[in-house]
């Protein structure tokens, strides 16, 4: 069934190696938690902005806004999702050093390319974020 039980020198060095995706695990959710916060605050913006009547003389050239607003969303929406990719290949990297130590195999390709991968959906996640900023402050809202 299972090999040897691991030593506590094995496990040590296993939960040394997983240091590192630990923090990248932390920073991903702390950057989830910003791009869900800007991303609500596009909401709000579009839910005021649809609000107005078409009626409304002053206020209604604010809708004008709506399709930036939606680019920025678009953009938004792609990077939360190749974020959550990336945690879950982080994810899946503890477990599969953790369960190749306990089973005593060669684990380091797998490593590599769930490494590789949480890396490659972490840039393409704030490639989109620097697009989105740069729509933000390159299109200001001129109106309020």
């Amino acid at each position: 069934m299972f090999p040897d039980t691991p030593s506590v020198s094995q496990l040590s060095h296993v939960i040394s190696q997983a240091a590192a995706p630990a923090f990248l695990l932390g920073a991903l959710a702390a950057f989830i938690a910003v791009l869900i916060g800007r991303l609500n605050r596009i909401i709000d913006r579009t839910i005021v902005l649809n609000g107005i009547a078409d009626d409304d003389g002053l206020k209604s050239r604010l809708k004008a806004d709506i399709p930036r607003l939606l680019r920025r969303t678009a953009m938004l929406n792609r990077a939360i999702y190749w974020s959550v990719i990336s945690s879950i290949a982080v994810t899946l990297l503890v477990i599969v050093a953790f369960a190749s130590a306990l089973l005593q195999i060669q684990h380091e390709r797998g490593v590599a390319i769930l490494f590789m991968t949480a890396l490659a959906a972490f840039a393409v996640a704030l490639i989109d974020f620097a697009r989105e900023v740069r729509i933000a402050l390159s299109e200001f809202d001129h109106y309020g």
